[in-house]
């Protein structure tokens, strides 16, 4: 894949499962990792330790998202990680991973849940993507992560699926916006994967049996799986492509 060295990331809720994947995946192919956590600073502290045990490089920046000045917060304690790790001053690649998501129908969602959701979700991103681009060098790259359900009715996951539809919307409208500077903005949409978040799920034999039958290779979905396209699109090999939508749930929903 890409040769990243030389290159500053910031991977959001990249303490455990998909972020973490992402995170470490980038740092093997050479890029410095600012491993983002809200609250888990312990594994975000392993998510460091593993990219270090590995021969990479990385700092942890915590910053609590979905609140007033998250994005303030957020780069300001990444400027001073930054220059406490003897890096040039700089991003190359933003990741928007952390998520928020409070399952439930129309009916049930609460106006806090919802607030919470889009916070976390959207207006997070929208506003560290406002706060990286003033960093970013030309020909950087942007990941919005989304998810499979924008592309199917899940109605137990309503507040979720709209959230989710405008960071994909966001993603080609900003394409557009930044393409004269040479960045890409592209979404990955994965699927069922295996992290702390599908636990529960998988915990039976026929739970697990029943999400990977969603896929087509009758799997459930490695965190892997999506770090490794995470690693394509910030690579200089997808230079030529932008605004996109990447559906990696292993033909899902087919």
């Amino acid at each position: 894949m890409g040769d990243l060295k030389g290159k500053t990331a910031l991977v959001t809720g990249s303490s455990r499962g998909i972020g973490r994947g992402i995170a470490q995946r980038l740092a093997e192919d050479g890029a410095l990792i600012a491993v983002h956590y809200g609250s888990n600073d312990i594994a975000a502290k392993e998510t460091v330790e593993n990219i270090t045990r590995a021969g990479g490089r990385a700092f942890m920046v915590g910053a609590e998202l979905g609140v007033p000045g998250d994005a303030e917060a957020l780069f300001a304690a990444f400027d001073a990680e930054l220059a406490a790790s003897g890096a040039e001053p700089g991003l190359d690649i933003l990741v928007n991973n952390a998520a928020q998501n409070f399952p439930g129908r129309m009916d049930a969602v609460t106006h806090e849940e919802f607030d919470r959701t889009l916070a976390v979700n959207i207006k997070a991103p929208f506003f560290l993507i406002q706060h990286g681009l003033q960093r970013m060098r030309d020909g950087g790259r942007i990941i919005n992560i989304s998810s499979a359900v924008t592309s199917t009715a899940h109605p137990t996951q309503i507040a979720y699926s709209v959230s989710k539809g405008a960071l994909e919307t966001l993603t080609r409208t900003l394409a557009k916006d930044v393409g004269a500077r040479g960045i890409t903005v592209n979404t990955i949409a994965p699927g069922w994967v295996e992290t702390d978040v599908t636990a529960a799920r998988r915990a039976t034999p026929e739970g697990r049996a029943a999400m990977a039958a969603f896929s087509v290779f009758n799997r459930i979905g490695r965190p892997s799986d999506i770090a490794d396209v995470a690693a394509f699109l910030a690579s200089d090999a997808s230079r030529w492509i932008t605004g996109q939508r990447f559906d990696v749930t292993g033909g899902s929903m087919l």
